[in-house]
């Protein structure tokens, strides 16, 4: 493995030695711009929010260099200027930074390829804990979380005691606006308009922010608009000995939104004192139609099946239809002050209350085809294993009495030869209320600065895991009631880019399911359902948390170099209440936990000289497993394929870690660096999802068996490293000849490697992590003009574990992928600002696969995107 990372280490340091002597050869690391003029704080944050890349670059490279610690920021400039909706797409353009996608939108980010859980967040220096649907991760969702209402982004790669010590490998702040950028009033905006290329969906974007403020109070108020009309291309696949056992035509329809609003008041009473009260608001909105249909290869009448093919009589498809709605909102209010006294003591304080919920509404249809006349007969090549090649014909019955042979060729799937109708209205509610208080109390005396804090967090986050009740839709109720396939069916075919071999037709979900809630209505009245068991009690849980911490560190300046060290202590108090299933007795079950933690830590950092910067950091830190993943019980989901059971344990412990950082900056000029960082982290009680089979009859009921079924939890390892070196180069080459003067360039590469022991596997990929991981951008900035070319790709990484009994060959990947956007900016004056973006425009296929390539679980695709519109300032 560590010849792994040794060969990327050399291919990385290769391209930055490359980069290093080809701006030499051109006197661009000697060329220092003139002098900038010596400004207030103020007018630092002025520049930040106003002026074009360069100078937004200069404001966060000084912001970067001067801090206590290592890490990377972005202005809010910066953020604007790239096509980047939500605050995860933002982050990814810093160094070691990838995000996760949920059909093509940006959702969770992980850093130096760590697990989403390894990094905490916090809004304006208050953490927030995230929730997701059924509580599965306590990590951020930064989908919901539009770009545009944050003046910058810091991502803390090394801890001082003041950050929270739930951060293995970041901690990001994410900055609101202050009305004190400006004096007096000031509006900003923005109107867009666009196109999805895939299915001609529209895209549409807007954005207000309004500031007033005469020096002693302010008011900032601001909301954001972005939603999408999308068609997602989905094929999700399952194997068996005998080669592949089933697959899923899917197409999905989706309405998606992101909406933010934040108003803030400020009030500096007195030199040096400065009170304000701050709210922020954003959600997001999905609303899918999912059209999906499962061709059952494995219970075929008659065929063979290969790994390259098979050609069946009579296969079974199953209907699948759905009108879901999820939702995701955040509510932060903060009360806060800052102030001086004397000029040796400064006291900072907050008071925060934050509501965070996820719900999922997913009432979804199965119909089944029941008569062997009714099923498909079907020959299928493989030669793409992404996609396979499918010819389709009747099934017809055969000379023999109970035999069937294949039947005239057909062009379309026959859409009304469904009949068997089985309902599952999902549902799922996630709720999280949070408050924190706290303060910091910061000393000077002479070289030394000492600085100690208090923080206490009360958490309470009740809710379920997505679970699977089951209505069978009988006939029988009164008249009209009945749900037929064929009153659904639309005109429209469903538009696609992958090669599907017939056509399919989209359903009328909307309608179907306000039909299929009529039918549950009337079952219900004549007391054949019941929504109450909807949620079952094995699904639901409750969990408490106490967190109190206090730290106490302490910096010490000589000349040209600082340490900053000192330790944090939290105690955390959690109290977890579910229900456990067994055999369909229902036990309550309560589980308290209570443990303190002492978690030290030192950032050294040296300026060899002007130019040059040496950093070190060594510290200490935890990663609590996520609220589904400690509840008690277990979810069951018959409609998969196979069929997937859900396990919570409120016995695992948290992960705890060791690490250390290092790195050497070069700051040729005030908008350049060139940087090289290097970390290690070792990690104990590693949390991670196993799959396993199920062997036994524990779970059975309802007249269905379900051994065989896939068994996911959460487990902790043993022992592991995560470790890698990241490459950063950023400059303007203002040494060039006009007009090529405009010219700049950012990029970074991230090489990483690491693993983690279990009680059955040794040497285990973590999760998400990418060996390799590059952002890049050229971008020119003059007359007006400013137009940017990024470019993001990182390689294959492990997604899901096998687990015990399973061995590596039962991992699920995901395919490495690349992203391509260009953004292009033109003043018209300096009030009105035209732009054009076009985003992934590699039409990139997002794959994941179980052991190899030729055994792909997933493949989706989303196309391009095109934006255009307006920017203005008054």
């Amino acid at each position: 493995m560590f010849s792994n990372l040794t060969t990327f280490t050399f291919k990385a340091a290769a391209l930055a030695g490359v980069s290093l002597l080809a701006v030499s050869a051109t006197g661009a690391l000697a060329a220092d711009p003139a002098p900038e003029p010596a400004v207030a704080d103020e007018d630092i944050t002025e520049v930040v929010i106003y002026a074009p890349i360069r100078d937004s670059q200069i404001a966060a490279l000084r912001e970067q260099r001067n801090a206590d610690n290592l890490v990377n920021i972005i202005a809010s400039d910066t953020v604007g200027r790239f096509p980047d909706q939500n605050s995860a797409a933002a982050l990814s353009r810093l160094p070691a930074v990838a995000v996760q996608r949920d059909q093509g939108q940006e959702r969770y980010i992980q850093v130096r390829g760590a697990p989403n859980r390894w990094t905490s967040v916090s809004f304006d220096g208050v953490t927030v804990i995230g929730v997701d649907e059924g509580g599965s991760s306590r990590a951020f969702r930064f989908d919901a979380v539009p770009a545009v209402i944050l003046q910058s982004i810091a991502v803390n790669k090394s801890l001082t005691p003041d950050l929270p010590a739930e951060a293995v490998v970041a901690q990001i702040d994410l900055k609101t606006y202050s009305p004190f950028h400006k004096n007096g009033f000031d509006l900003q905006g923005e109107l867009g308009l666009g196109e999805m290329e895939l299915g001609g969906g529209q895209q549409q974007q807007g954005s207000l922010r309004t500031t007033w403020s005469n020096g002693t109070f302010g008011v900032v108020a601001g909301a954001s608009h972005y939603s999408r009309n999308q068609v997602t291309d989905n094929r999700e696949f399952a194997y068996d000995a005998r080669g592949l056992s089933s697959f899923d035509a899917r197409n999905y329809l989706l309405h998606r939104e992101n909406n933010g609003a934040s108003l803030g008041f400020e009030w500096r009473p007195a030199e040096g004192h400065k009170l304000f009260l701050k709210t922020v608001y954003s959600e997001f909105k999905d609303d899918e139609e999912r059209n999906h249909y499962t061709f059952q290869l494995a219970n075929a009448l008659s065929g063979t099946r290969t790994e390259t093919g098979g050609d069946l009589v009579g296969v079974p498809v199953r209907s699948t239809a759905e009108y879901g709605e999820y939702r995701t909102r955040n509510t932060l209010t903060t009360l806060g002050g800052d102030h001086e006294f004397g000029e040796n003591w400064n006291l900072d304080w907050r008071l925060n209350a934050t509501k965070m919920e996820n719900t999922t509404y997913l009432p979804l249809l199965m119909q089944q085809q029941a008569s062997p006349l009714q099923r498909v007969s079907m020959t299928y090549s493989l030669s793409d294993p992404n996609f396979p090649n499918v010819s389709l014909f009747r099934t017809a019955a055969g000379t023999t009495a109970g035999t069937y042979v294949r039947g005239a060729a057909l062009t379309a799937l026959d859409q009304s030869a469904f009949s068997i109708n089985i309902a599952i209205p999902i549902t799922s509610n996630i709720k999280a209320d949070n408050w924190t208080a706290k303060a910091d109390l910061t000393h000077e005396s002479g070289a030394w600065t000492y600085k100690t804090g208090f923080q206490y967090d009360s958490r309470d986050i009740e809710g379920n895991v997505i679970g699977q009740p089951v209505v069978v839709l009988t006939t029988g109720l009164p008249a009209g009631t009945d749900l037929r396939a064929a009153n659904y069916v639309s005109t429209k075919a469903w538009s696609t880019g992958f090669p599907l071999g017939f056509t399919i037709n989209y359903l009328d979900n909307q309608r179907l399911r306000t039909d299929m809630e009529g039918k549950l209505a009337v079952m219900q009245s004549l007391g054949r359902y019941n929504p109450a068991n909807n949620i079952a009690k094995s699904d639901m849980y409750s969990i408490a948390e106490k967190l109190t911490a206090g730290y106490g560190m302490a910096k010490v300046e000589f000349n040209t170099w600082q340490v900053v060290f000192g330790a944090r202590v939290e105690n955390m108090k959690q109290t977890i209440k579910g229900f456990t299933n067994a055999a369909g007795v229902i036990t309550p079950v309560e589980v308290e936990t209570d443990y303190t933690d002492f978690f030290p830590s030192v950032n050294a950092k040296f300026d060899l000289n002007e130019k040059l910067v040496f950093r070190g950091s060594a510290q200490r830190g935890i990663a609590r497993p996520s609220f589904g993943a400690v509840r008690a019980g277990a979810s069951i989901n018959d409609t998969a394929t196979p069929g997937t059971i859900t396990g919570g344990n409120p016995y695992l412990e948290p992960e705890y870690t060791w690490g250390g950082d290092a790195s050497l900056e070069y700051y040729p000029s005030t908008d350049s660096v060139l940087s090289v960082s290097g970390f290690y982290r070792h990690v104990e009680n590693v949390l991670y999802d196993s799959r396993t089979k199920i062997t036994d009859d524990r779970y059975d009921g309802n007249g269905i068996d379900r051994t065989g079924y896939d068994f996911t939890s959460t487990l902790n390892g043993d022992e592991g490293k995560l470790y890698g070196l990241e490459f950063n180069y950023q400059q303007r080459f203002a040494m060039l000849p006009s007009p090529f003067d405009g010219l700049g360039f950012q990029g970074n590469v991230a090489v990483l490697d690491g693993a983690f022991d279990t009680a059955a596997r040794k040497d285990v990929p973590f999760p998400g992590t990418s060996d390799t991981i590059v952002n890049t951008s050229i971008y020119y900035e003059k007359y007006g003009l400013s137009a940017r070319l990024s470019y993001q790709w990182r390689d294959d990484w492990a997604d899901t574990l096998g687990g015990l009994g399973l061995g590596s060959g039962g991992d699920e990947y995901r395919k490495g992928y690349e992203n391509l956007d260009l953004t292009l900016r033109y003043a018209v004056n300096p009030n009105l600002t035209v732009y054009a973006d076009a985003s992934n425009l590699t039409d990139e296929t997002y794959i994941a696969y179980e052991g190899d390539l030729s055994h792909p679980s997933e493949v989706e695709q989303i196309g391009r995107r095109f934006m255009a519109g307006i920017r203005f300032n008054f």
